[in-house]
Formats: structure tokens, sequence, C-alpha cells
């Protein structure tokens, strides 16, 4: 199983790499959201695990933008603990939320949870941020008028 991390705490992506890799996954790691979307685009990861407070384009906004052509399950890991934060990232796309600082057992078992529940068969992408739409089969992008 192919999981993304994306997470600007270089610490967190190399733990969750390292335990990831020795559970037998195969994990690629983002610092922001763009390079999250980007990493996305090329590897189609099964599963996605999603900080929120990143540069570039937050959590949100990649939950939104990997929405528009993916169903892989988004397991959002965050220091935002606010019912508010939780509430927007589910509403958003988001299948869990685990708030940091977590137990590796408790988030090993959500991600187990989550990967019963992975869809293989993926659109081609058409990702969305904004007014600008990409197809990256066609190769194009367009703006909303």
């Amino acid at each position: 199983m192919k999981i993304l991390i994306a997470d600007d705490d270089p610490q967190i992506l190399r733990a969750l790499r390292i335990t990831l890799t020795a559970k037998g996954y195969d994990v690629f790691v983002a610092a922001d959201g763009a390079q999250a979307i980007a990493a996305a685009i090329d590897h189609r990861p099964d599963l996605f695990l999603l900080d929120l407070g990143m540069p570039a384009l937050n959590g949100i906004e990649v939950i939104e933008a990997v929405r528009g052509w993916s169903q892989a399950p988004i397991l959002v890991v965050s220091g935002r603990a606010g019912a508010a934060d939780k509430v927007d990232a589910l509403d958003a796309g988001a299948d869990d939320y685990v708030t940091k600082p977590f137990a590796i057992e408790e988030l090993l078992a959500r991600i187990r949870a989550l990967a019963r529940r992975v869809v293989r068969d993926e659109a081609v992408p058409v990702v969305r941020l904004g007014d600008v739409t990409v197809d990256l089969a066609a190769r194009s992008a367009t703006r909303e008028p």
C-alpha cells in the first residue's frame, strides 16, 4: 500500500516514514501542500496522512484538490485540536482526524481501518485550485471566468 505523508515538521516526516516503511508500507513524503499535490499526482497513493498547517497550500486546500480526482482515504494528523478544525477537515473530504501528539499504535490502527476501504480504481486526475482546473490526462489548464 502506498502512503503519502504531508507535514512541514521534518521530525514527524522522518519518524512516520521510518515507522510505516518498517511496517511494509511504500511511503512518499512532502513538506508542503504544493509538494503533496505533486507527489499525489506522481505516485497515486492509496492513503494520505496530511497535516493542516503546511506552507504553500494548507491541508484543507490539499484535501479539496485531491478530492477532485481521488477517493483514497485521507487521515488528517494535526496539532489543531479544536472542533471547528476537525469539522472543517472532515467536511472538506477527510476520512479521519488524529490530534498530535498521538500514540503510534492508534495511528497504525486507524491506517489499517482506512486501508480496508481503499478503492484502487481511480479516475484520471483533474486538479482544481480556486478558479484554475488542471486536466492531467489532457495536459491542459483552464481558468474559470
